[in-house]
């Protein structure tokens, strides 16, 4: 017994180390810009000792205050609302008759007596069925987000991230976007439906996320097989 347990150990430990790590694969929004960046100019080279710098706040004094550089903070109003509806309807059907009849036998009408109606089927066959489906996802929240990147074409790529714990419940909330400056009202805030390759993920952990997750492989399989 002993002697299976450690071979049940060393294999574990085997499949463990053979089992490579997951390949990171890069959302929409990273390809975006890794795009834009690759298609950018090179850019203008500082002059040493030089007083002006681009980018500086003193490039630019009489600039607003709307977020426009890396690092500048602006706020998102995320009101998003999905809504599916899948409706489905099949129906069949099939009739059949059959009917068999003796009228005459050796030349002589009538002679087959009883045996005049041999038999006589019919059949009736309809299936009818009814499915419908629909969803409704609805987000609403406020964010503070950070310019990560500014794109060639003067765009801005934005991330917000907000972790709220109440109680044993977590909930995370992260958006990314990329949006225009022309969209970034005076107030510094910019609505979630401006924002072009928008992300958002909201993941909770604590009591309520432990009730709604989906049960093991061998809870599910003992489900199907026990009829209680």
């Amino acid at each position: 017994m002993k002697l299976l347990v450690g071979l049940l150990l060393l294999t574990g430990v085997a499949w463990s180390a053979k089992k490579k790590p997951p390949a990171k694969v890069d959302s929409p929004l990273d390809r975006y810009v890794s795009e834009a960046e690759a298609r950018s100019a090179v850019a203008a080279s500082v002059t040493p000792g030089s007083v002006w710098l681009p980018g500086s706040r003193l490039a630019d004094a009489a600039r607003d205050v709307r977020a426009s550089q890396v690092d500048d903070l602006l706020t998102i109003v995320v009101a998003e609302q999905a809504s599916a509806v899948t409706s489905g309807t099949t129906k069949t059907q099939r009739t059949s008759t059959t009917k068999n009849s003796i009228t005459a036998l050796a030349g002589v009408t009538n002679a087959a007596g009883a045996l005049a109606n041999l038999a006589n089927v019919a059949g009736d066959q309809q299936l009818a069925g009814q499915g419908t489906t629909s969803r409704v996802t609805t987000l609403s929240t406020t964010l503070t987000a950070r310019v990560t990147h500014v794109l060639p074409g003067g765009a801005l790529v934005v991330e917000a991230s907000k972790d709220v714990q109440i109680n044993s419940e977590r909930q995370t909330i992260t958006v990314r976007g990329v949006v225009r400056s022309a969209d970034i009202d005076a107030t510094n805030s910019v609505q979630s439906n401006r924002l072009g390759q928008l992300e958002v993920h909201v993941n909770g952990k604590g009591v309520v996320g432990d009730a709604i997750r989906r049960p093991f492989i061998l809870y599910r399989l003992l489900l199907g097989l026990l009829p209680f």
